[in-house]
């Protein structure tokens, strides 16, 4: 399939109402998806993907396009064990839309080695300025570390109470798109570290970010003082 039959084939799945959800900014803050895109739903998506099978090189030009479907699509296309260290950095650069960033570190960066993936990490968390979407990056891969760390040891080297300080001072100022990791972040802390739990909360609350967020009933918001008690309760 060529990337112009690929892209004919996503304006046919378009939905309107897909479309307005996309465009919308959320309860996070995090600004909408704009024109780029046809409003294809997941389902749709993931099975022209199937019908495509793995295709690397077609995977990287729909990636090109920055069209919001071209760009899901690629990630469902594209074969992880062929990108270098300099284009998973240049792909989370050029995400924009809190769907595709998300589906990146789902499946693309989180089955890179360990290696790569510290060495990405580590140079994401020292993204400053305009890099909302990259230090966004960095702070999923700590707030994942910390949460497989709790079952195999895999964060033991990282500065729980630097990640605190950080957090206290950068969350109310950080883009909307990099609070939401920065989030996670915390309340990982606050569930898997006891010992950091009562700081965890303490900022949370200070900050305040997501206190109001609409939840239906039997669901946990991802304010961080409710999110950490409730998780803490579950696991006994």
């Amino acid at each position: 399939m060529t990337v112009k039959e690929a892209l004919a084939q996503l304006e046919s799945l378009g939905d309107e109402a897909r479309r307005k959800y996309n465009a919308k900014v959320g309860p996070d803050g995090i600004a909408g998806a704009g024109d780029n895109q046809f409003g294809v739903k997941a389902g749709d998506l993931r099975k022209l993907a199937k019908k495509i099978k793995t295709d690397h090189e077609l995977a990287l030009e729909l990636w090109k396009t920055g069209n919001l479907d071209a760009q899901l699509l690629a990630i469902l296309i594209m074969d992880p064990k062929k990108l270098t260290a300099k284009e998973l950095d240049t792909m989370a650069r050029e995400a924009r839309f809190a769907w595709v960033a998300d589906w990146l570190q789902s499946y693309i960066i989180k089955p890179q080695p360990p290696a790569v993936k510290e060495s990405l990490r580590e140079k994401w968390m020292k993204a400053k300025g305009s890099g909302g979407w990259v230090a966004r990056a960095g702070w999923h891969l700590t707030a994942s570390m910390i949460n497989q760390g709790a079952k195999d040891g895999a964060a033991a080297g990282l500065d729980v109470k630097g990640l605190l300080d950080r957090i206290e001072k950068e969350m109310p100022k950080a883009p909307p798109e990099t609070k939401w990791t920065m989030n996670n972040t915390l309340a990982a802390i606050g569930i898997h570290h006891p010992k950091h739990r009562k700081r965890a909360i303490a900022i949370g609350e200070k900050i305040g970010l997501y206190k109001d967020w609409p939840v239906s009933k039997g669901c946990t918001p991802p304010y961080v003082p409710v999110w950490v008690e409730e998780m803490v309760r579950r696991e006994g």
